[in-house]
């Protein structure tokens, strides 16, 4: 298959943002975000460059889980407006070229969903089947995912006279995905859905949806592929899939990619942590070089942070330690034993420098970019919320008024990020005003990768070059090539770039996040570079024959 035949395939080269929608702003002024006030920013995404709207759920729900504990796969949070609202979204964001998706959480519901509420009540009942119960705890129960907060995934219920299961809380039971009456209501929300106009899905937790092996158990999530794929010919799915790379490829599915479309790439996300504890590029260095290839129509999804903790449970004991350390010293800032709840910015001490950096690098490995709203301006967490995700779930900065111009309410859903910062220091009403602001650099990131479509479709080639602390990378395609390089040290460096191929006579640079840009020649098969202390720098090579926009 040649590139100019996918054109359905737009999730190759999108680029993603995250929102929690009761976050994002107020528009009747009852302290929660709702979805008339997500219209009215849509323009903001569309100025930043968004091309895909990933919507945190919105469902009804008793939000004891941030809305992951659903009662209702059909319905709006009356909190947040109605279906009408959702359309309008939905309307809004296709006129701007955005798609938008949504969360698929589908392995487990709130107890208070009616299913539950009905297969509780005896065992004769329809919907007895669509969980899972035992008269006693199963020898082999796995471990709690929250060790701190459950005791076991088995919980006994009263009414019910059995035990069910719940992987996450106990308030969450889960769904007995395995029974064909389950997956045929999981088949029915996601028509439901896409029929009403959204894009794909953010598929939750998948792991836990089905088992991690070879099995028939695949064949569901090929069903819900084949699903999605009939009823809407561009529409995707995005899966939550955090396990090594070997165990992580089986959720692509055959050579053709049968299963997840995207995956988000959780092992390099970890290693990057512990590259920048380090000071030192090899832990991500390795982790890229180790990465598996996918099929074409396939892709991985990069990102820095995200609506839950920054989990680090694929390093090693000694590992984790590092980055806790570097990041998050105070017992309050860490969760589960496994991860810290802390923005990057407040991690790295609001150094611009490194919070840039890091961000160059994101935008410029291949895949997708996944943003979660507030990175582009830098926003840090709430510390006063220790040991919660909800520190990095507050307010979106809009203005610098107490409030951040998110409502007008005397109180809010919850309280905005407070310190260096607040949002006197951090709001978008500031930045867009600014040239040199972090919002002008997201921006200019973001427009720099949808210009290179290698990054989405090319292919992750190492550099050698004689430093630790930096990693230099090239990301080549039929459609152009790309070299960028990152140090990961406080001090420079000064080294010589080989691209093996190149020619000096017919071959050209051009700095691509410099403002002066201009072509540079090659001197022989490979060219010198200079990088301040954290700097970053990204070249397009010019080929002989190629006509590209610099």
């Amino acid at each position: 298959m040649r590139l100019t035949d996918t054109s359905d395939l737009w999730w190759k080269t999108a680029v993603f943002y995250n929102l929690d929608v009761k976050m994002y702003l107020d528009a009747d002024d009852d302290g929660v975000g709702d979805l008339r006030g997500l219209a009215q920013r849509l323009d903001h995404l569309a100025e930043l460059g968004v091309t895909c709207l990933w919507l945190a759920p919105f469902y009804p729900s008793p939000q004891r889980d941030n809305g992951y504990d659903i009662e209702d796969y059909y319905g709006v949070d009356p909190r947040y407006g109605s279906l009408g609202d959702m359309v309008e979204v939905l309307r809004t964001a296709h006129d701007r070229g955005m798609r938008v998706i949504v969360d698929l959480v589908v392995n487990h519901t709130s107890d208070r969903h009616p299913w539950f509420q009905q297969a509780r009540q005896s065992p004769d009942s329809r919907y007895r089947h669509f969980y899972q119960w035992s008269d006693e705890v199963p020898d082999d129960a796995p471990a709690s995912m929250f060790p701190d907060v459950e005791d076991g995934v088995w919980f006994f219920d009263e009414t019910a006279g059995q035990y069910y299961k719940h992987s996450f809380y106990r308030h969450q039971p889960d769904l007995a995905t395995d029974h064909p009456e389950v997956r045929e209501e999981i088949a029915k929300v996601i028509g439901f859905w896409l029929e009403l106009g959204v894009d794909g899905f953010r598929v939750d937790a998948v792991p836990h949806l089905i088992d991690g092996g070879d099995g028939p158990e695949h064949d569901f999530l090929r069903a819900l592929r084949g699903y999605v794929s009939r009823r809407s010919g561009h529409a995707m799915m995005l899966g939550e899939v955090n396990l090594p790379y070997d165990e992580q490829l089986r959720f692509f599915g055959d050579a053709d990619g049968d299963e997840l479309t995207m995956q988000f790439d959780f092992v390099a996300n970890q290693r990057l942590y512990l590259a920048l504890a380090r000071q030192d590029a090899a832990p991500l260095r390795e982790a890229l070089e180790s990465r598996p290839a996918i099929a074409r129509g396939n892709q991985w999804g990069n990102f820095v942070r995200n609506h839950d903790e920054l989990t680090l449970d694929q390093l090693s004991a000694e590992e984790r330690e590092e980055v806790f350390a570097a990041f998050a010293p105070e017992e309050g800032q860490r969760i589960h034993g496994r991860g810290i709840t802390r923005r990057l910015p407040s991690m790295l001490e609001g150094d611009p420098r490194r919070i840039r950096m890091v961000y160059s690098l994101m935008f410029s490995l291949p895949g997708a970019p996944v943003l979660y709203y507030g990175e582009e301006i830098g926003m840090g967490e709430n510390p006063t919320i220790s040991g919660s995700r909800a520190a990095v779930r507050t307010p979106m900065q809009w203005t610098a008024d107490v409030d951040a111009g998110f409502s007008g309410a005397d109180e809010l859903i919850a309280d905005v990020v407070p310190g260096g910062f607040a949002p006197e220091h951090v709001n978008v009403a500031q930045q867009r005003r600014d040239p040199d602001s972090m919002l002008r650099f997201t921006q200019n990131l973001v427009r720099q990768y949808r210009a290179s479509p290698e990054i989405g479709w090319g292919e992750l080639g190492i550099l050698d070059q004689p430093h630790a602390c930096v990693l230099a990378h090239a990301v080549t395609s039929e459609l152009g090539m790309l070299v960028a390089a990152h140090n990961f040290a406080p001090d420079g460096r000064t080294f010589r770039l080989r691209i093996e191929g190149a020619d000096a006579e017919t071959w050209r640079l051009v700095d691509l996040l410099d403002d002066a840009g201009g072509a540079q020649t090659l001197d022989g098969d490979g060219f010198e570079v200079t990088l301040d202390g954290y700097g970053y720098r990204w070249w397009r090579v010019i080929r002989p024959g190629e006509r590209r926009i610099a």
